[in-house]
């Protein structure tokens, strides 16, 4: 009899759950397909039309070989989004970093999004969202996440509207957002939301289809079972696919 390693058994349980590992999903797009590729936590992988797109690189995502990006967007300042050396890893001489001006504080001359804004970036039109705490902090009358300080981002994608919501409540301008293909919606505690509530702000404003990041510690199938029959197809795929591979560290705020 074969004797299975526990970072075997770990990946075939997870497998057994249904929850893809480092699967690249395909999503229909006018002009070819949108590839997504999950890395880690916050880190995601996007292509499509010949470009490829690095969100919140770090040194534990880069570790699955992303590609040189040809945009970089950065949601935040903290440690698990914005992370210098991993970032000039995946940047090329010709790469687009955007992010927001605390970013760009520390890293000059990247293009700054401020929330609410919109821009055209190499050809793709970028919107700026609000992510911000609403109640949740680190003691009384202080926040983990100011209004202003970060970003959410939506691309448009060959007619397709991919919303990444990065460190954020279910924020009013979260609920207010229309026609969403695809949503990246977080769900750690004690920075973000619950499965329950990250699930009930998708009931609001109706993504196609949603995947839960930035999940660490949570249950993804709680949020999957309170979306059912809701119409909003929940992917759930596996950021933290390092702990079956033997474990690497926590991400860092």
């Amino acid at each position: 009899m074969t004797r299975l390693t526990s970072g075997v058994l770990a990946a075939l349980m997870i497998a057994a759950a249904g929850v893809a590992i480092g699967a690249t999903d395909a999503i229909p797009a006018a002009g070819g397909n949108i590839q997504i590729t999950p890395l880690y936590h916050a880190s995601l992988q996007i292509e499509y039309g010949g470009q490829v797109i690095q969100v919140d690189p770090t040194k534990e995502g880069n570790a699955f070989s992303p590609k040189k990006a040809d945009i970089i967007f950065v949601t935040d300042i903290h440690g698990d989004h914005f992370q210098p050396d991993a970032l000039a890893a995946v940047r090329g001489s010709s790469t687009t970093v955007v992010g927001p001006q605390v970013v760009a504080d520390k890293l000059p001359g990247i293009t700054v999004m401020h929330n609410g804004e919109t821009k055209t970036v190499d050809g793709i039109t970028v919107v700026a969202v609000p992510m911000y705490n609403l109640t949740r902090g680190p003691s009384a009358g202080s926040l983990y996440h100011t209004k202003g300080r970060g970003n959410g981002y939506i691309l448009t994608l060959g007619g397709k509207r991919v919303y990444i919501a990065g460190d954020t409540e279910c924020t009013p301008e979260m609920k207010a957002l229309t026609n969403i293909d695809v949503a990246f919606m977080p769900m750690n505690l004690p920075y973000t939301m619950t499965p329950q509530e990250a699930a009930a702000c998708a009931k609001t404003f109706k993504p196609k289809i949603v995947y839960p990041y930035h999940y660490q510690g949570q249950d993804t199938k709680a949020f999957a079972a309170a979306l059912q029959g809701t119409g909003i197809e929940v992917r759930l795929r596996d950021w933290y696919r390092h702990a079956a591979a033997g474990g690497r560290s926590a991400p860092r705020r």
